[in-house]
């Protein structure tokens, strides 16, 4: 499942951005295809792990045919038992009318109940859609807010889309330094984070590289900590 594009941000090359995670988030323990019948076994039990594993193997024909249908069924019974993965996934079943008729609003709804309990990818897309007004008034702010959330707990799409947001000063007081670390931190996992810090080099003076290479350290010394502290 690709991700997708949108043109919010046209930095120094026209570059297209506003990144939606667009990729169904994978189990945990990924959902492996010969223990679907003990998932559907443990699903038809009420397990909402089980039941989100379930409806990954038929969203990623893993042990069964491929069936959107089947695998929005069985998210939307992991998601109302509050399984924030699963709540992710229906929302991007219904951000991309897989399984579902496509309704931004509803796809918002779940994102936001998966992006109130951290779960990043959730936080992230929630993001996009306040800074394009999909299924939302837009809302440059609260774009920022959950971007920033997401990006805090090292999330690579809402690293570089709040980068994106310190380059153009949206929401935030324009910041070269602030949208290069950003852009650092997704770039290893992101070749559009990593063209536009590369792009971003070329215009920052000597001392404001200086001060980007330190507040990319501490970014990642912040991002470490969280995720230390977030670790049973």
């Amino acid at each position: 499942m690709s991700r997708f594009l949108s043109a919010v941000f046209n930095y120094i090359t026209g570059l297209r951005s506003g990144l939606h995670s667009t990729r169904a988030a994978a189990p945990k323990g990924v959902a492996v295809p010969g223990k679907f019948q003990e998932y559907k076994a443990s699903a038809e039990q009420g397990d909402a792990e089980a039941q989100f594993n379930l409806g990954f193997c038929y969203d990623d024909e893993r042990g069964v045919a491929k069936d959107y249908v089947e695998a929005v069924k069985w998210y939307r019974k992991a998601a109302e038992q509050n399984f924030a993965p699963a709540q992710f996934n229906l929302g991007y079943c219904y951000a991309n009318g897989q399984g579902v008729a496509k309704n931004i609003k509803e796809a918002v709804k779940w994102y936001r109940q998966a992006a109130e309990q951290n779960y990043t990818p959730a936080q992230s897309n929630l993001g996009w859609c306040y800074d394009n007004g999909q299924g939302v008034a837009k809302d440059y702010v609260e774009a920022v807010k959950w971007y920033r959330q997401a990006a805090e707990q090292g999330h690579p799409e809402a690293q570089f889309n709040l980068g994106c947001c310190y380059a153009n000063g949206q929401a935030v007081v324009k910041d070269k330094v602030e949208a290069y670390a950003w852009f650092s931190m997704a770039a290893k996992a992101d070749s559009d984070a990593a063209e536009s810090r590369n792009l971003l080099r070329k215009e920052l003076t000597p001392q404001q590289f200086t001060d980007a290479q330190k507040r990319m350290k501490e970014l990642r010394w912040q991002i470490a900590a969280k995720s230390k502290s977030s670790t049973p």
